[in-house]
């Protein structure tokens, strides 16, 4: 199993994996020439996927949903709520392209199992994914305002984690958006700071696990190095040391990450 963080950030979100069998888009937050050339930067081409999970119908998971559905022809797959809130946002897909997935199931993609899981968003249903492939556990999850016992319970011990990490605390009180935005984001429906990133990892964190991915990072309250430092931080301060078993990887909005092995 392979993958690679297209982009993350508020400005737009892709997420690739593949196996031998299956090539699956998880959100599709930027234009469909922007998702094109980021492919053709991992030397993928999109019409090549197989299947788009959605996680929910914010503007920076589907912006470009509707356009390479339709171009390529893609089978998409989302709950029944976030296909209801897409309606109107991403044009007309075919009928025989709307699949659902509900939250809470596993579904078989060729070699790839494939779990959904609620998370806690200010979305109609939102929802993340744990993909399964020969014995690997990836996670990804972001959009989230915290991470329950429950999310915990189907996300502990992955190989790799895609986990947000979205603004620094200090940085959002003290920055530039409105009282009403930063509370919303602050919110138990809103974005995990760095902070509780690193509390969450903390419990699940397995033996198994290699490697972790800070996403969603915010432009404009948070910086990839102090991400990373409080992330490191805070976990230190829960015994579990960054480096000795697993290492921290950052995420951009505007450049994917290479393609990894699980």
């Amino acid at each position: 199993m392979r993958f690679s963080v297209l982009a993350s950030g508020s400005t737009g979100n892709a997420f690739y994996v593949e196996t031998e069998r299956e090539r699956l888009l998880v959100d599709a937050g930027l234009s469909g020439k922007q998702l094109e050339q980021l492919f053709a930067h991992i030397h993928r081409n999109i019409q090549d996927v197989t299947g788009v999970l959605v996680t929910h119908e914010h503007s920076d998971h589907i912006k470009g949903l509707g356009v390479i559905a339709r171009k390529y022809r893609l089978p998409i797959y989302a709950n029944e709520k976030t296909w209801e809130a897409m309606d109107g946002l991403v044009g007309d897909i075919p009928v025989e392209q709307k699949f659902i997935f509900p939250t809470g199931t596993v579904r078989t993609f060729g070699d790839m199992d494939v779990e959904s899981f609620g998370v806690s968003h200010d979305a109609a249903e939102p929802m993340f994914y744990v993909f399964h492939y020969g014995g690997k556990k990836l996670v990804l999850i972001t959009d989230t305002g915290y991470v329950s016992d429950r999310m915990k319970g189907v996300i502990r011990h992955a190989d790799v984690f895609v986990f947000e990490s979205n603004h620094d605390v200090d940085m959002l009180r003290m920055g530039k958006y409105p009282w009403h935005i930063k509370r919303r984001i602050l919110s138990d429906v809103g974005h995990v700071s760095n902070e509780d990133a690193g509390f969450a990892l903390a419990d699940v964190i397995g033996d198994q696990t290699k490697r972790i991915y800070l996403a969603h990072l915010s432009q404009d309250n948070n910086m990839k190095e102090l991400a990373r430092m409080t992330v490191a931080q805070t976990l230190e301060r829960k015994g579990v040391i960054v480096g000795e078993s697993f290492q921290l990887y950052d995420t951009d909005p505007a450049r994917p990450t290479e393609l990894i092995s699980v």
